[in-house]
């Protein structure tokens, strides 16, 4: 859904100056351990996207098949069935899918539109001079807000313009006049409508978006001087095609799998093609909520990047979950189809409750948050999915613990009341594929915890960054930066630790004492009470070259967009990702600057400039 930006103002800056919080200072947005544009494309990247097609087609091909495959045979009951479950989910996806374009593309549009109309050329050549200038001056500000800008009557125009235009693709020429660019840009406009129209239409819209995604992905490496052109566009456009695929994958495949594994239990017979269709709704399931994982987790630079490794571990771990899961609720339903709906519902609604209770912080509004509740209510049917911040042993211990009594209860109890025609020796292999398929599932779960989280071991120290909470030790700050930090960012000296280490033994000084530095520990003894460390340079290390490196590094980096909301806190996507208002401004400054704008929300801890005053250096 595309949330409104709910009077959130915007302002973006130019961060050339010490005063910069950007990330390192914010405990809201704390930089990852990568350079500021993002980690490159990779072939490896888009052969996942290639991999996530052809899952996506071998599910609906396999469906559809099958479907066929009932009607030829006469079953039309299990035809009707089949066919439901697929062309229902399809269309509520592709109405959001489509929904998401008329709101972005609609402003784009609507936006250029005016401009002719009125005369004064391009909006979006008009829009993307303001947020330039913006970003220049370092004064003026963009504001989603209703009310007065704070740069003046000038600075107002400009910040209307900006967060009112949703042109991404502005030229560097200057805009022709009206009258030569209106018709070329309606044509345009008209042909981008009926296309996407065309392809929601024939149920396509994940394929195009996959299709952009690849796209995208090639341009930042064909473009390898200027990349950051579209690691934001790249960003969107993967979060977007990954929730709209985990939707349709719990309202598509799972009771697909759920309503073909009991056809084949309720007929005691297996037909190729049924098994097909289960296997891909299964392996589509496992893959989506592995690349959920992978997505939201680039998205968030408070987090480190998920490996390739730990999806493959994290698929396997859910594969086999999921499938001990769905093949006992098959084997339930072949015997007690009412009770097994009375089951479902029961289960939905006290997960539903639970999930509530814990007051998740993922959408904009109370009633899309009980919505999106609902939503992941369903998803805990089959498997597990972290939806709060925080510690998740002890809840995912109530949640596998209650899954797994369902799972033996409902086995158990179709082992008792099966028909005659089901032999001793088939029951016994069908019960012992539920077990062994729910502790492979918990193997893989422990070994992506124990080995391959990106956190590291769950045993270990948790960093949760680059620098976060842990044992540090005397001399450890400076190999953990160095050991965080890429060779360009090495040589920053702006950085704030936020999450105070639980233990922080005292160092000796073993260089000459830095002149001024009794006057700021007596700055810092009077202001002890926040949660700031100053970590000093190490003796080795000349104030000059670390003024020098740092002007050097800050004159590169680029505009700062400021967002005056507490950030969301982890699973939940950044408010960036949700409403498209704020999307439309930072893709507007991406095509406008010489480097990707960063992001930098308000902090729950002090205000903001509180947090200036204490800016402290490496």
């Amino acid at each position: 859904m595309a949330a409104k930006s709910d009077g959130a103002a915007v302002s973006v800056e130019d961060d050339n100056t010490p005063r910069s919080l950007s990330e390192t200072g914010n405990p809201a947005a704390r930089p990852r351990c990568t350079a500021a544009s993002g980690k490159p494309y990779t072939l490896l990247d888009c052969c996942w996207v290639l991999c996530a097609l052809l899952v996506f087609f071998s599910d609906g091909a396999t469906d559809l098949w099958l479907a066929a495959d009932y009607y030829l045979r006469g079953d039309y009951w299990w035809f009707g069935l089949t066919l439901v479950f697929v062309v229902v989910p399809s269309a509520v996806v592709q109405v959001l899918s489509f929904r998401w374009f008329v709101y972005d593309y609609t402003e784009l549009s609507s936006g250029d539109g005016a401009a002719g109309g009125s005369g004064s050329g391009s909006g979006a050549a008009a829009a993307a001079a303001a947020a330039g200038g913006a970003a220049k001056a370092g004064d003026n500000t963009l504001s989603t807000k209703d009310s007065e800008p704070r740069g003046g009557s000038a600075a107002a125009a400009a910040a209307e313009n900006a967060a009112n235009a949703t042109a991404v693709y502005p030229s560097s020429a200057a805009p022709a006049p009206a009258g030569r660019v209106r018709s070329p840009q309606r044509c345009c406009t008209v042909c981008m409508w009926v296309f996407q129209t065309v392809l929601h239409v024939l149920q396509l819209g994940q394929v195009w978006r996959y299709i952009h995604t690849l796209y995208l992905g090639a341009q930042s490496r064909w473009h390898r001087n200027r990349p950051h052109h579209f690691h934001w566009r790249l960003m969107f456009e993967n979060a977007d095609i990954t929730m709209l695929r985990l939707l349709e994958a719990f309202l598509k495949s799972a009771p697909q799998l759920v309503l073909q594994l009991s056809i084949m239990i309720h007929g005691n017979t297996v037909l190729p093609l049924q098994g097909l269709s289960a296997s891909a709704s299964l392996v589509s399931l496992a893959w989506m909520i592995a690349s959920y994982q992978k997505v939201l987790r680039d998205s968030r630079d408070d987090k480190l990047p998920m490996s390739y490794k730990a999806m493959i571990a994290q698929m396997l771990w859910h594969f086999f979950t999921i499938g001990a899961r769905t093949v006992a609720f098959a084997l339930f339903a072949s015997v007690f189809q009412l009770y097994f709906g009375i089951f479902i519902v029961s289960h939905w609604c006290v997960m539903t409750f639970w999930i509530i209770q814990g007051e998740t912080d993922f959408c904009m509004s109370k009633w899309e948050e009980i919505i999106y509740n609902m939503v992941v209510g369903i998803i805990y049917i089959f498997c597990w999915f972290n939806v709060k911040e925080g510690p998740t042993r002890f809840r995912m211990t109530v949640y596998y613990s209650v899954t797994l009594a369902e799972n033996v209860a409902l086995t158990a109890a179709w082992y008792t009341y099966r028909g005659t025609h089901t032999s001793d020796s088939y029951a016994l292999v069908v019960v012992c594929l539920v077990a062994c398929s729910f502790a492979l599932g918990t193997f893989f779960m422990l070994v992506y915890y124990c080995w391959l989280h990106p956190d590291g071991p769950v045993l270990g120290s948790q960093w949760g960054g680059c620098v976060d909470e842990g044992m540090v030790g005397a001399g450890g700050v400076a190999g953990v930066i160095d050991a965080c930090l890429t060779p360009s960012q090495g040589s920053q000296t702006d950085m704030v630790i936020t999450s105070p280490p639980r233990t922080l033994p005292r160092t000796k000084d073993t260089g000459e004492p830095v002149p001024g530095e009794r006057d700021r520990d007596k700055e810092r003894d009077r202001d002890s009470c926040l949660p700031v460390f100053q970590v000093r340079p190490s003796p080795s290390s000349s104030p000059a070259l670390l003024h020098r490196t740092s002007s050097s590094s800050r004159a590169q980096e680029g505009p700062v967009i400021r967002i005056d909301l507490p950030r969301k806190r982890y699973p939940a996507w950044d408010a960036h990702f949700i409403d498209r208002r704020l999307r439309k401004t930072i893709l507007l400054l991406e095509t406008t600057s010489a480097v990707s704008p960063r992001i930098q929300y308000r902090s729950s801890m002090m205000g903001s400039k509180e947090v200036l005053e204490y800016e402290t250096t490496v």
